[in-house]
């Protein structure tokens, strides 16, 4: 990285420079990579549309950039997208490097807004119903139909390890033996969602590349139709790479722990054949892993009429919450949820 003569930095590739300084703000990998990915399709654009490079370019080329936008992307991932460019003009701005943000006005002019909660694609449970029959490998329907029936965040899906699952099941126990966490004592038919990992921190001697959310850890019940699910694909379950033993791990990358971006991949190729999936489109549109947690909380708070129970099992953070049904799992939780858990086989 060169500087000018007044001392700023004058990078040769101010997308990895920007993306650097992301990484030391503590910035996840898949924001970094969602970075650079608009970043770099936009100096793309900037260089062989437009003629010109990212420094130099204006505020026409930005607005000529998000015009091109339009009719391949909803309006609130062009908004995300304008973000994202104006984020990096603005701190590339800050720090010396460009002497303008042509991304200002065109931010301001832009009739796009960021949606933070979506109109999603409303999908009533047969037709949910009809979508899980037709995944028939075992490994992709386990992923599947844990993320529908417990409303975990597919990155504390991806860090289950099987001391995670507690299930009372002779045929599981021969094959896996009887080990689980000292959080599922007692609570048989049970998955352990730990508040713990945490991407580059080691977890049960693996060092962990995806985070979860959680501030407090939670046992969510299995009931018979997942326990049936997750039993079929511990019977084909590959040996894992890692002595942490993860729950989920991918077939054709042989015993290697799933990813985030493995399961949006499987889910983004099922959706696609349902039809509930384009490349380009938005929340409101797209099914992704993330929309399942949305199925779960929107059909079992409607059955239950409990939200107290609906936050405990999806690990929101009031603690009075949490607190409660922590000493109360037995009685009301497992109770709760078995009678008002939707049927998806």
């Amino acid at each position: 990285m060169a500087s000018d003569a007044a001392g700023g930095p004058n990078p040769d590739d101010p997308v990895r420079y920007f993306l650097q300084d992301l990484t030391y703000h503590g910035k996840t990998e898949r924001t970094r990579e969602a970075y650079e990915r608009v970043l770099r399709d936009f100096e793309t654009f900037v260089q062989t549309e437009r003629g010109t490079s990212l420094s130099a370019a204006s505020q026409r080329e930005c607005m000529a950039w998000v015009h091109a936008l339009r009719g391949e992307r909803s309006p609130s991932t062009i908004a995300t997208y304008a973000a994202y460019l104006n984020r990096f003009y603005g701190y590339m701005v800050q720090v010396g490097a460009f002497d303008s943000n042509p991304m200002t006005l065109v931010v301001e002019e832009m009739d796009e807004s960021i949606d933070t909660d979506p109109a999603r694609r409303e999908i009533m449970l047969p037709a949910m119903r009809e979508f899980v029959h037709g995944i028939r490998h075992p490994p992709d329907r386990a992923v599947v139909v844990t993320l529908l029936k417990t409303g975990v965040r597919v990155g504390e899906l991806c860090n289950l390890d099987l001391r995670d699952l507690y299930l009372d099941d002779p045929e599981v126990a021969e094959a896996y033996g009887t080990a689980h966490r000292g959080g599922l004592d007692g609570r048989p038919d049970s998955l352990f969602v730990s508040n713990e990992p945490s991407r580059g921190a080691v977890v049960n001697g693996e060092e962990r590349t995806e985070s979860n959310k959680r501030k407090r850890s939670t046992v969510i019940p299995v009931d018979e139709e997942l326990k049936g699910v997750l039993k079929r694909w511990l019977a084909v379950r590959p040996d894992a790479r890692t002595p942490a033993e993860p729950l989920f791990c991918s077939t054709s990358e042989w015993g290697r722990r799933l990813t985030i971006g493995m399961v949006g991949q499987t889910v983004s190729s099922y959706a696609s054949d349902a039809g509930w999936y384009r490349a380009g489109g938005g929340a409101e549109e797209n099914v992704t892993p993330h929309y399942f947690r949305h199925f779960f909380t929107t059909h079992l708070r409607d059955r239950t009429g409990d939200r107290g129970v609906v936050k405990y099992l999806r690990g929101d953070v009031a603690s009075d919450i949490i607190d409660t049904y922590t000493h109360n799992w037995g009685d009301r939780v497992r109770e709760v949820y078995e009678a008002n858990i939707y049927s998806l086989l």
